[in-house]
């Protein structure tokens, strides 16, 4: 027996005929059991908005986002993927008008933070885009973070002092 044609079995590799049957009906149906960690699969697995929008409509990945992330940072505390998605979520809602523009500057802690990155960056000699590229982020990640516009994990934030030797950043002004 073959394996059915479906748009999204190739992210589903591990799975066996009747299994990937089903999860046509999974993805059908936010409220199924499966659903969410179902979705956490093929979102670790898919590799642009383009490909999961042709298994899952945009309608359909903005409101079933949250259930899905809350269900993500159970079983993974940290995950480039789910903050990925999580920028093409607010991306989505930005571009619907459906996000408040956040007005006000920075806090001074986000502020201090990104100053003593952007500052080790550049005696390191590196761009924005190096040391995205070195850490598995995005250029205009490193930017806001920079700016102190970007609230990041400490997951995050290590792996950036971490790369660039930066050990005792201070969070006092």
């Amino acid at each position: 027996m073959s394996t059915p044609d479906l748009a999204y079995s190739k992210y589903f590799w591990d799975l066996n005929e009747k299994a990937l049957k089903e999860t046509a009906d999974i993805l059908k149906d936010p409220g199924h059991a499966k659903f969410q960690s179902r979705m956490v699969k093929l979102l670790s697995r898919c590799q642009s908005p383009e490909e999961l929008f042709s298994v899952i409509s945009k309608e359909d990945f903005v409101k079933a986002w949250p259930n899905i992330r809350r269900y993500w940072v159970r079983i993974d505390k940290g995950s480039d993927f789910r903050d990925w998605w999580e920028t093409v979520y607010e991306e989505i809602q930005k571009r619907q008008g459906k996000v408040k523009k956040v007005t006000g500057e920075p806090s001074a802690l986000f502020r201090n933070i990104g100053t003593k990155i952007k500052k080790a960056r550049i005696e390191k000699g590196m761009s924005q885009k190096d040391l995205a590229i070195a850490v598995g982020m995005k250029q205009p990640d490193i930017s806001r973070i920079e700016e102190g516009k970007k609230n990041i994990t400490l997951e995050t934030l290590g792996r950036i002092c971490k790369y660039l030797n930066i050990w005792e950043i201070g969070i006092g002004p």
